[in-house]
């Protein structure tokens, strides 16, 4: 059996409520029991230093304590003096015989003549008492009689309870200032009488029908709680099944400064993230489909035209085919090593690059091929640090970034790298001259197949990757690339890698 959450929730206040009330009422019962039998004893004692005066009062008419052993209901009398005089009556007298009138036994004549006058007892009239007096009452927690022994001052036993603890309460008994003997009261070890007994149940079922009372409103609010508090999961989970079938506008509102309210705006973010992912896939899927399609038709226009002779197989036609031919190549090739980067399957070899040589050889190679546009390339790397990075991609990331200054410069103009050291991060600039970018365009140069002018079948752009590829090499080494507006009045493009400490 599957146990909701909030259930689970709810069985755990709930369980915890009846530990705790549980507790509660058996510790509040054992300390009221405690608290009661104190209360008694301390009565007792009260009495006792009562009893104490007496009995100094009693030694000093006596000079010892001789009177209470030849006769021990002295000291239960002043112990308990209602309980020794409850029941002054004498004893009823046979059941054979009336009771007399005064007390005093009558001359047989006398109670025969009484019993000739004296009508037939009705059959319906209850027959008189018989036996003994009624019985005393149960000894209670003010008995003291049975609980108290007096010790003279030696320490001995006069009178009194032998059987007493040595846990027991103590009253001395003092003659001017000198003590003649000690009153030992034993505690209660429990509540002996009825109405104590009767208190004590009272008091426990007022307690357990106060624990009830709160134990269900602790319910109640546990429920609640329960309810409460797993409301926005419920909301989470029914927008993730939505998610998960591919409703990416989903989104939660939840109105909390708390955990949920985070988790349901970091859901949000992600379902926003979705949705643009897989808005940027279709754009991604047909923007491909349009880079592939438009070599493909040239070489398709070609090869057809070939065909039917309205161009003739010579070397220009077949320098065309092999153009476009390469262009394909190039786009297919771009297209893998953005495959491989988002599947983090390029392949890096790390080690201790001397970044401003990699530069000045890379430029070396370049500068001839600008000169023969009219573009100048002009370099300022003073710094000697080393990064730790991949010479071959690192190559392949300068050639990607000299390629795209190249195509979109103007000539005459220059392209500028500049290397500095800032902090603990190695700095390369490349700027170029005229023409700029629109400032809208600067965040979106980095993603795939875009280009400023929107076009897909210039002959001079390229397909749009070169950037997005440079952007996945210098996230591979640690670093960063952002572009700006130039100074020159082009294209600025900062690349920061972090500078190889040891």
């Amino acid at each position: 059996m599957r146990l909701r959450l909030w259930l689970r929730l709810f069985l755990v206040f709930a369980t915890l409520s009846v530990a705790a009330l549980g507790g509660f009422v058996v510790w509040q019962q054992h300390s009221f029991r405690r608290g009661f039998r104190d209360y008694l004893d301390q009565v007792a004692l009260d009495r006792l230093g009562n009893v104490s005066t007496l009995l100094a009062a009693q030694y000093a008419v006596h000079g010892d304590w001789e009177f209470l052993r030849h006769d021990p209901r002295q000291l239960n009398r002043l112990l308990d003096p209602d309980r020794e005089h409850a029941d002054p009556r004498p004893p009823p007298p046979p059941a054979d015989e009336p009771p007399p009138r005064d007390g005093r036994p009558q001359p047989p004549d006398q109670a025969m003549r009484r019993d000739d006058d004296r009508p037939a007892p009705r059959d319906d009239r209850p027959p008189p008492p018989r036996g003994d007096r009624p019985p005393p009452h149960p000894p209670g927690p003010f008995d003291l009689a049975s609980r108290t022994l007096l010790l003279d001052a030696a320490g001995n036993a006069v009178v009194g309870a032998r059987d007493i603890s040595t846990q027991a309460l103590s009253v001395p008994v003092q003659l001017d200032g000198k003590k003649i003997g000690e009153l030992h009261l034993a505690p209660l070890p429990q509540l002996l009488g009825d109405l104590d007994r009767t208190f004590a149940q009272a008091q426990m079922r007022d307690a357990l029908i106060s624990g009830l009372i709160v134990l269900v409103a602790a319910l109640l609010f546990a429920l609640a709680l329960a309810y409460w508090l797993l409301k926005p999961i419920r909301s989470l989970a029914h927008a993730t099944r939505a998610l998960a079938t591919g409703d990416y506008g989903q989104r939660v509102v939840i109105s909390r400064r708390d955990e949920f309210g985070d988790l349901a705006s970091d859901f949000n973010h992600l379902a926003s993230a979705l949705e643009q992912n897989r808005e940027a896939r279709r754009q991604w899927g047909a923007d491909i489909a349009h880079e592939l399609r438009t070599p493909l038709s040239i070489l398709r226009g070609e090869i057809q035209a070939l065909q039917d002779g309205i161009r003739l197989p010579n070397a220009a036609a077949l320098a065309s085919l092999q153009a476009e031919g390469e262009r394909l190549t190039s786009l297919i090739e771009d297209l893998y090593q953005l495959a491989l980067a988002d599947a983090g399957a390029l392949d890096y070899r790390f080690a201790a690059v001397d970044l401003a040589t990699l530069i000045a050889e890379t430029i070396d190679l370049h500068a001839p091929g600008f000169a023969d546009i009219g573009l100048a390339l002009e370099s300022h790397l003073p710094s000697t640090k080393t990064v730790r990075g991949d010479a071959r991609r690192l190559t392949q990331l300068l050639d990607n970034l000299l390629a795209n200054a190249r195509r979109y410069t103007d000539a005459p103009g220059r392209i500028r790298l500049t290397l500095v050291e800032i902090g603990e991060v190695l700095q390369l600039s490349i700027d170029d001259t005229a023409p700029g970018v629109p400032p809208a365009s600067l965040p979106l140069l980095f993603e795939r197949l875009y280009r400023v002018d929107g076009s897909r079948n210039r002959t001079g752009g390229g397909a749009g990757l070169g950037l997005a590829i440079c952007r996945a090499i210098v996230a591979a080494h640690d670093g960063q690339i952002e572009a700006s507006a130039s100074p020159l009045g082009g294209l600025r493009i900062d690349i920061r890698l972090p500078i190889q400490t040891r």
